[in-house]
């Protein structure tokens, strides 16, 4: 064989060599990704095995490192988005559930996941833009449908609220919980016999629920039916005589009636229970104006009333009328030494 022949073949031959160590390439490229997806598959294995033993760090090491071989793999990071949370990093736990949700937008329980953790990290509009993917995923979710409502109280949208509530009614019209908060949303839009009727359908299906009642009987006096709310209130106490709320509100009612000193006892009776009621202090100073103004040679009872809401303020400073109530009635106040200076002395 000549030397420009023997040159031809060894050309050929490399050439040869190069397509087959490409086509190797190829195959090892093709057949590499399966291989790590299986490796993956066997940590998520691992993993799940260790938080069944509750070993959560070492079952977080295995989320991680099937993340890291296969980062597509959604159930990595939504596995990781369940440990973070039940360890208290929520913000990790949000950057897990988005990063699964980003691989798989299609999975429900991911997404009601990352609303439920918007929704307790007070996120409201992120929590509403997640529940809404849910309620698309799974429109029959009563869980969903409810807590979409929730937070759309929580926004002040108590339309949007109500209508969430009705949804969750509709899947499920035995939950009594669903009844209750379409109640508050009808109250707050001055709906109020339909408030009215969503809180007995709420103690119709629960009937030993003294906070219920307690809602009811506010709706009541809003519609100024004040014996029908005490005597709902006057229930609530019977069904659970420490709670705070219905004392308070008895309190109230008892003071539209014009019944002051058993306005006073209520409201002295639930901050016995619960020494951080401003409306009570609140309604507590005005009994104590109120006696004032019949008798103003008595000042006990006005400074009585303004000590009461000063209180009121330590517990809610964001009480305009409050304010405005002690600036009006509290006594204009003179140093006691400018009093000797402006004395004038007698000769």
């Amino acid at each position: 064989m000549n030397v420009r022949r023997r040159a031809s073949v060894v050309r050929i031959i490399a050439a040869a060599a190069i397509a087959l160590a490409a086509g190797a390439v190829v195959l090892a490229a093709g057949g590499c990704q399966p291989i790590r997806q299986y490796q993956a598959s066997l940590h998520i294995a691992s993993g799940d095995a260790l938080v069944a033993e509750d070993d959560i760090e070492s079952a977080l090491k295995e989320f991680q490192a099937a993340a890291e071989l296969d980062p597509q793999m959604a159930t990595a990071h939504s596995r990781m988005g369940v440990l973070y949370r039940r360890m208290g990093e929520y913000e990790l736990a949000i950057d897990a559930f988005v990063e699964a949700i980003r691989r798989d937008p299609f999975s429900f329980d991911d997404t009601f996941n990352l609303a439920q953790l918007y929704h307790f990290s007070k996120r409201l509009t992120d929590a509403v833009r997640a529940y809404l993917h849910a309620v698309d995923l799974r429109p029959q979710s009563f869980d969903a449908q409810l807590n979409l409502g929730v937070c759309y109280q929580q926004t002040g949208d108590h339309a949007a609220a109500a209508e969430r509530f009705r949804r969750a009614i509709a899947i499920d019209p035995d939950r009594p919980h669903a009844y209750v908060n379409l109640g508050v949303a009808y109250d707050a839009q001055e709906k109020y016999y339909e408030a009215v009727r969503a809180f007995k359908e709420a103690l119709e299906r629960d009937a030993t629920q003294p906070l219920v009642l307690v809602n009811l009987a506010n709706t009541y006096m809003k519609q100024n039916r004040l014996k029908t709310a005490r005597h709902t209130l006057e229930e609530a106490l019977r069904m659970d005589p420490t709670l705070a709320a219905a004392h308070e509100a008895l309190g109230y009612c008892r003071f539209q009636l014009r019944d002051y000193d058993a306005a006073e006892a209520a409201y002295k009776d639930a901050l016995a229970y619960d020494s951080r009621l401003p409306r009570s202090f609140a309604g507590l100073g005005s009994i104590q104006m109120l006696r004032y103004l019949e008798d103003r040679s008595n000042t006990r009872t006005r400074d009585a009333a303004l000590e009461y809401w000063h209180r009121s303020l330590e517990v809610d400073p964001d009480q305009p009328r409050i304010r405005s109530l002690i600036s009006r009635y509290q006594p204009e106040w003179t140093d006691p030494a400018q009093a000797l200076l402006n004395e004038t002395p007698q000769h």
